[in-house]
């Protein structure tokens, strides 16, 4: 046997800790490795951008709990890959970033690309790694690959100069199979604490259980539907919390969000951050006397702002969950005799009354209510939610709030949103790497479709349904390609109005005077301002991207058009994109729905400002215990 090379080293080093993909780009000198890795059946899914190939593999991590991993150049290939670091420490996601470098005997000397990556990333990253000699490639790797699912799940990079890569082992060196990482430790909870914060529960007026994505990444939905089940203390998940309870269990709180944080006075959070999507725990969204019992595998959050140290708990969701069932016993919450209970019953009601209104809105240019509403209908015609093989990913400021809870879900894992850090771009990146991960490529499976703790939906294929703002998805648009050229047929609406949160106008005549007014052409008027910073073109043909890769593009003006492209593009059997045409929307100030800072004008005025809980149509809420 010929002696190996470091790009086969690192290849099966890959192979061995049970790689099924690699996201990235390929070039010199990492082109190699990525060769190397096919060869080996390593699927390998080529992007048109570093940054999304990152934002892929972070999520992908989130989906299949096993570091996902994005193989890039150095210097500028790092540089763009950075986003996807930044992604997965704030968001949790296990990552592995892999770069090629110049040649070590060349530092300090200019080479090509050159870029100290370890000293650069080392600051953002839970590991970076050069191994030295070709001999260290697996353990390095191994140790990188560890280092980013255990604990709080995260980034972790290995720096590849290119004579490691290129370079040859002598016929002395014997190397071995790495070994596979065992699964991460499960930390249960101290018995005293788990006493302590039963007994507070037992005590509460008005509790609630805060779900977040981490639940739905540490597998939990059965220990906390069963906990839910026995206590009947009602819930609210967070954006990517969606579905580790379905959003139609009826003592979901999602759709009296405002009412049920300002009353709630015992909060179990259960891997939800008390971060800027949750007011930080703190009046006036927050009752002033809540206390918060904190369950996460994180000991750096706990006692994070309104949080008590001494109510957290640091475990596995999944592990703790059942403990703190079995010290509550048989004690059960009585929501149907809770004035607390009545109140969010009450602001449910109101808000899906003032949500329909919405969906029913017959004005045209359409508003985001109607044509996201008219993309449900259809959709949950083909898939009704309790399939569960629909996944959604949704990011733009306006789509990513309205769209949150017009669409529901049942099972957990499938709404992608920008996450913890609101981060535009990911969309793309997304939707590719759920579909890999639900569905596979080609005869290799999709790794998040088995080996499965928990139900993700009923077997079979999943459709991929990306919802999309115009501003957002121009970041990554170009992946459109990346779609077709591995043959995924994934949906893509544009939610289109022509502007970034908003546009400057509802007809092309008025944009084109606004237009001229910026740049000083025609005769426009003396006292126009002229194009705001908000500004996209006006009709811009997104649809045209599919056409162009062999897709199918599409384009919809009312509700009518909107159902019949989405059935069109539903059966097309390739990348869609459908240039869902809105109306510019009102100017006003410019927040996410979240956030919700806006100061209420009177009673129930926050529900309805920030948008938290007025668009949720409330899926499965008629026969609701709230």
């Amino acid at each position: 046997m010929a002696p190996s090379t470091g790009a086969q080293i690192i290849a099966r080093s890959l192979r061995d800790l049970g790689v099924a993909v690699v996201f990235g780009i390929v070039g010199i000198p990492v082109v190699e490795i990525a060769e190397e890795a096919i060869n080996l059946g390593i699927k390998f899914v080529g992007f048109r951008n570093e940054q999304a190939a990152a934002y892929a593999a972070s999520v992908y991590g989130y989906l299949t709990a096993k570091p996902g991993i994005c193989l890039v150049v150095g210097g500028p290939g790092v540089l763009h890959a950075v986003p996807g670091i930044g992604n997965s420490t704030v968001n949790a996601f296990p990552f592995l970033l892999l770069a090629g470098s110049s040649e070590t005997h060349l530092t300090s000397k200019g080479a090509f690309q050159e870029l100290d990556a370890v000293s650069f990333l080392t600051p953002h990253t839970k590991s970076t790694f050069r191994p030295a000699a070709l001999d260290a490639i697996p353990d390095a790797i191994r140790t990188a690959y560890r280092s980013a699912s255990y604990g709080r799940p995260g980034p972790s990079f290995v720096d590849l100069p290119a004579d490691i890569i290129q370079g040859v082992a002598s016929s002395s060196t014997t190397l071995g199979p790495t070994s596979l990482v065992p699964l991460p430790p499960k930390p249960s909870a101290n018995e005293t604490t788990l006493f302590k914060v039963a007994q507070l529960l037992k005590s509460a007026k008005s509790p609630l259980i805060v779900i977040g994505k981490g639940a739905a990444y540490a597998r939990a939905s059965e220990s906390i539907g069963s906990l839910i089940t026995q206590i009947q203390v009602p819930f609210l998940p967070t954006p990517m919390g969606k579905g580790v309870l379905p959003d139609s269990h009826p003592l979901n709180a999602a759709s009296a969000r405002s009412t049920a944080l300002r009353e709630a006075d015992v909060i179990l959070l259960l891997g939800a951050r008390l971060n800027w999507i949750l007011h930080f725990g703190s009046p006036p969204k927050w009752n002033a006397s809540a206390k918060f019992i904190q369950i996460d595998i994180s000991a750096d959050e706990l006692g994070r702002n309104a949080a008590d140290p001494a109510l957290a708990i640091h475990g596995d969701i999944a592990t703790v969950v059942p403990q703190l069932q079995t010290h509550l016993s048989t004690w059960s919450y009585k929501p149907e005799s809770s004035p607390y209970a009545s109140r969010l019953l009450t602001a449910k009601e109101k808000n899906l009354a003032t949500a329909a209104k919405k969906a029913a809105d017959p004005t045209l240019p359409m508003t985001h209510s109607s044509a996201l509403s008219a993309i449900e209908r259809t959709l949950h015609s083909l898939s009704p939610p309790d399939d569960g093989r629909i996944v959604y990913v949704s990011e733009g400021a306006n789509t990513m709030d309205i769209s949150r809870s017009i669409f529901p879900v049942s099972y957990p894992r499938l709404r992608l949103d920008a996450g913890t850090h609101a981060t535009m771009g990911v969309g793309m990146g997304y939707a590719i790497a759920a579909h890999v991960a639900y569905n596979g490529l080609g005869a290799t499976p999709g790794e998040a479709a088995i080996n499965v703790t928990e139900a993700v939906g009923k077997p079979g294929k999943k459709k991929i349904v990306s919802l999309e703002g115009d501003s957002a998805f121009g970041f990554s648009a170009m992946e459109v390609e990346t779609m077709a050229r591995y043959g995924m047929d994934i949906l893509i609406f544009v939610i289109n109005n022509g502007g970034v949160y908003h546009g400057d106008a509802d007809d092309a005549a008025r944009w084109k005077e606004l237009q001229d007014a910026t740049l000083g052409s025609g005769n426009p008027d003396p006292g126009a301002k002229g194009l705001r910073s908000t500004s996209l073109s006006f009709g811009t043909r997104y649809e045209d991207l599919a056409a162009m890769v062999g897709g199918l593009g599409l384009v919809a003006r009312t509700p009518e058009e909107v159902e019949a492209a989405t059935r069109k593009g539903w059966e097309c059997g390739k990348v869609c994109v459908v240039n869902v045409m809105v109306g510019k929307g009102e100017s006003g100030k410019l927040e996410f729905g979240w956030q919700a800072t806006s100061k209420p004008k009177g009673d129930g005025a926050d529900e309805q400002k920030g948008g938290e809980e007025m668009r949720d149509k409330g899926k499965g809420g008629r026969g609701s215990k709230l």
